[in-house]
């Protein structure tokens, strides 16, 4: 992340008195040094006028011109001072500065205009009692020129404005331009904190795309290879238990294994073809968030398009019914097309409903039961008691057939309830809303 204004600020700040940068020192005492110089000259003359001592006049010039030192800091203290030694006829230079420093300065306008006219009247009245003494010194002039009239208080009206006008004007440009940048600057601090704070939720946001589109490739797989691999192990401790008794149940079985492992493998296949052709591109470059989003989403449209549908539940209950399960099929309604989700929701909760059975109650009657409303459609499968006489198998179990199959459902705004029956089987229910009115239409 790059330094902000207030950063740069505060690296320079304390290290040269008052002064924020070393050239800034620099400029300054280099002003003064000059002002103190000009003063000390023009103090000879003061103190032959005021009958002082020319080391008095010199000293007094050295020390108000060194006041051109603290312009940064008390810019209003050296304009009074220019003002205050204007009669002196001295600090041509810190008069000038000043003004410009006092302009330029955060210096309320309204004590900058009236600093400013308070200079510029003392500079008029000194220039106007300097012009009239000279001309009162010359003995031959122009016949037409009158010192006592308009020409002296026009022409020291014109020098002064020349003096002091363009030190105030640039001063307030030049502050004006001050306050602008650092506005700007200010305002680009803060775009540059929104745009780190932008960065990090994108980041959050493309982190939780990813987790999101990890668990839902983590689910499918959960599903279909629990359900296949199950059907797979009844399917083979029945082929184990009859093989040398009924060899043609025996090839049967054999027959419908390979069939379940072929349908697992397809299944498997398909979700990791998703996953390549919607991979994001490599790039020299660091892939955008966004792209990441893009490709989770694109890839979780084309899996839930190319899903199972209800449909196919007749045919998942036919399988469990050949791994020697009784399965009953209840179809309640008018059957009818739903969004891709919602089928695949139901096919996928029906699924893994009927994994349960085989995993934790071998030899139990199983209900399905699909109800088809209006705005929305409803499944339970409800199982008895598994049968002492049938032998477990010894599936194994994660714990997370019922957490997936609630995400499922909640993820979609839906219902889902599970839990044992009083007969001592168990029972899972999901109602999801399909977006239809009650005439079944989208």
């Amino acid at each position: 992340m790059t330094t902000t204004g207030a950063d740069r600020d505060a690296e320079g700040v304390g290290t040269w008195w008052w002064w924020g940068r070393r050239r800034s020192a620099v400029l300054d005492i280099g002003l003064a040094l000059v002002s103190a110089l000009e003063c000390a000259v023009e103090g000879i003359g003061f103190a032959d006028k005021a009958s002082l001592p020319v080391p008095v006049g010199v000293l007094f010039g050295l020390t108000v011109g060194s006041t051109l030192l603290f312009r940064r800091r008390w810019p209003i203290a050296v304009v009074l001072v220019s003002i205050a030694v204007a009669p002196a006829e001295m600090g041509f230079l810190m008069g000038i500065v000043g003004l410009y420093s006092l302009a330029a300065s955060d210096v309320p306008r309204r004590i900058t205009a009236v600093l400013a006219g308070m200079s510029t009247l003392a500079v008029f009245v000194v220039t106007v009692v300097q012009m009239r003494q000279d001309v009162a010194q010359v003995d031959e002039g122009p016949p037409d020129i009158d010192p006592s009239g308009w020409y002296v208080p026009s022409v020291a009206l014109f020098m002064t404005l020349g003096l002091n006008a363009p030190p105030v004007l640039f001063g307030l440009y030049i502050g004006a331009r001050r306050r602008l940048m650092e506005s700007l600057r200010e305002r680009a601090d803060s775009l540059e904190q929104e745009l780190s704070l932008l960065a990090d939720r994108a980041e959050q946001r493309a982190q939780w795309a990813r987790q999101e589109e990890r668990t839902r490739i983590a689910r499918e797989m959960h599903d279909v290879v629990a359900h296949r691999v199950s059907l797979m192990v009844v399917h083979a401790a029945a082929l184990q238990a009859v093989a040398l008794k009924d060899p043609q149940k025996a090839v049967k079985n054999a027959a419908l294994v390979g069939d379940m492992g072929r349908q697992a493998l397809t299944e498997l296949r398909e979700m990791l073809g998703v996953l390549r052709e919607e991979r994001v591109p490599a790039a020299p470059a660091v892939v955008p968030l966004a792209a990441v989003g893009r490709a989770a989403a694109a890839a979780a449209e084309a899996a839930a398009e190319d899903g199972p549908c209800l449909d196919a539940v007749e045919a998942l209950c036919e399988q469990s019914r050949l791994a020697g399960a009784v399965v009953e099929l209840v179809v309640i309604g008018e059957a009818r097309p739903y969004a891709p989700e919602v089928e695949r929701t139901a096919y996928r909760v029906v699924q893994e409903a009927l994994t349960n059975v085989h995993k934790h109650a071998a030899g139990a009657k199983v209900v399905v039961r699909l109800a088809h409303r209006g705005g929305e459609v409803a499944m339970q499968v409800e199982n008895g008691p598994s049968d002492a006489a049938v032998a477990d198998v010894g599936l194994p179990s994660g714990g997370n057939g019922l957490v997936g199959m609630r995400e499922r459902v909640l993820r979609l705004g839906g219902v889902f309830v599970s839990g044992p029956t009083d007969p001592g089987g168990f029972k899972v229910s999901a109602v999801l809303p399909t977006g239809a009115g009650e005439d079944g239409a989208p």
